[in-house]
Order: C-alpha cells, then sequence, then structure tokens
C-alpha cells in the first residue's frame, strides 16, 4: 500500500532533536520516513505537527485536531517520554490520552503507527528508576493499539535499541543513526519495499566494557550536563517547547515537482 498524505504528531523525537542543529535544522526519522515514502509514491506529502517539550496531553489538545483536518492517509504518534520522566506522572491520564488519539484517528480510516518505549535501563543506569513505569505504559500502549487497529513498534525487547552510539550525549534524543533506525523501523512495520527487520540488529563494532570508575564519571558528567540543567528549567515551569511551533505544520511535497 501506498500513502500520499503522511503526518506525524508527537515531542521532540518526532520534531527530529539532535538529527541536525539549530542552525542547519533538524531531520529526524520521521523526516527520513516521508523519504522513505516518497521512493514509493513520489506524490506523497508529508506534514509534522510535533513539538519539543510537549506532554500527551499537549499532543492530544494541540495536535490531533489539525492532524484529522490535514485528513491523512498515515499518522505516526509518538508521546508519553516526557510524561514518565515527571514526578507527577499519571499513568491513567497518559495512556488515557494516547487511547484517545489512536480512536479518533483510526476513526478517519487513516492508518496509524505508534510505538512502545525502550528499556530505558540501558540507556542509563540512573534512568532504573522509570523502568516500571517504562513497562506499565508499554502495556497500555499494545492494549489500546489492539482495540482500535493501530501499528505498533515494539522497541522494548531490543536491546541494540538502547546502544549509545544510537543516542545523543543527552541520553534522550536520537542520534542520527538513531533516527536513521527508527524511520526504518516504521518503513518495516508499513511493508515498504526493501525494508527489514535490520534495525534490530546489533551496532558493530561491539563496545568494550566500561569499568565502574568510568562509568561513574560518565554519569557525572551527564547530570551536570543535562540532567541539572533539565531540572531547573521545571523548577521555574519553563519547557523547552515554549514558545515554539509545529516546523512543517502544512502537508507539503517531499519531493517537489
Amino acid at each position: 500500500m501506498s500513502y500520499l498524505r503522511y503526518v506525524a504528531i508527537g515531542d521532540s523525537q518526532t520534531e527530529g532533536l539532535n538529527d541536525g542543529d539549530e542552525t542547519s535544522g533538524y531531520r529526524g526519522w520521521a523526516d527520513r520516513l516521508a523519504d522513505m515514502l516518497a521512493e514509493v509514491e513520489p506524490s506523497v506529502t508529508y506534514a509534522n505537527l510535533a513539538v519539543r517539550g510537549k506532554l500527551a496531553a499537549h499532543v492530544r489538545a494541540e495536535q490531533l485536531a489539525p492532524a484529522v483536518a490535514l485528513k491523512p492517509d498515515l499518522v505516526t504518534v509518538m508521546a508519553g517520554m516526557n510524561d514518565m520522566i515527571r514526578p507527577g506522572f499519571d499513568l491513567e491520564a497518559v495512556a488515557g490520552d494516547l487511547d484517545a488519539m489512536y480512536a479518533a484517528l483510526r476513526e478517519t480510516g487513516a492508518e496509524v503507527v505508534t510505538f512502545t518505549f525502550p528499556d530505558v535501563s540501558l540507556v542509563s543506569p540512573l534512568f532504573r528508576r522509570f523502568r516500571p513505569r517504562v513497562l506499565a505504559l508499554n502495556a497500555r500502549v499494545q492494549d489500546s493499539a489492539g482495540r482500535h487497529g493501530a501499528l505498533v513498534i515494539d522497541t522494548f525487547p531490543h536491546p541494540a535499541v538502547c546502544d549509545p552510539r544510537l543516542w545523543s550525549p543527552d541520553r534522550v534524543h536520537g542520534a542520527p543513526l538513531g533516527h536513521a533506525r527508527m524511520a526504518a523501523a516504521v518503513a518495516y512495520t508499513l511493508g515498504l519495499p526493501g525494508s527489514d527487520m535490520s534495525w534490530t540488529d546489533p551496532v558493530l563494532p561491539v563496545l568494550p566494557p566500561v569499568t565502574a570508575l568510568r562509568r561513574a564519571r560518565q554519569e557525572a558528567a551527564w547530570a551536570g550536563a543535562f540532567l541539572g540543567p533539565w531540572a531547573v528549567r521545571r523548577l521555574r515551569g519553563r519547557s523547552s517547547g515554549d514558545g515554539r511551533a509545529a516546523k512543517r505544520p502544512d502537508l507539503l511535497p517531499v519531493r517537489p515537482s
């Protein structure tokens, strides 16, 4: 099946953070997927409504209606990670927002693709406390997607997804390789020609073991560079998405004629 109207909604991962930069612009897995779709159908159009820092409730309130109005035949939904790392994480509320989005988008007749979250404890030891939240939300995503007929890319069972070379130094956003693999995962789920399960393959060469001392130094450096500034923004009630708009709010050709 070919798709002619692709809309992506979500947060910073879908916006494409750290696959590019603020000067050159961010690409990201959704842009990469749009390119893959255009290989199959050159007339495909693509909109990306995602904005960094958004919680699931924000995505539902701010992006769902515009997405429906664009009358897509394919929608990707990635949201919930920003909720899981907040102290006041409410599983029922987040799961409810995701379920409502799947339902509304599927009612339009669009193909909907969504995601489970990876085993964050493999990304950073400091993320281990979030693992029960990831497991709980992943179960709800699987249940909701199954009931509404949405496709699910299940990242959790695949350790390769947590290879540090797929993540940028902040350990929250994908590196270019991570975005490329995520696009490949969606392409495979959609059955695009030439796609396969190689997005789950281990990254080569295998990284050597990290000593406990080096690991402690890495964690301390990461906390100072990224965790601290994030906590300060939270205390000030600020978000990285404040004042930002979607980078591609309209359906535009991927390959202009």
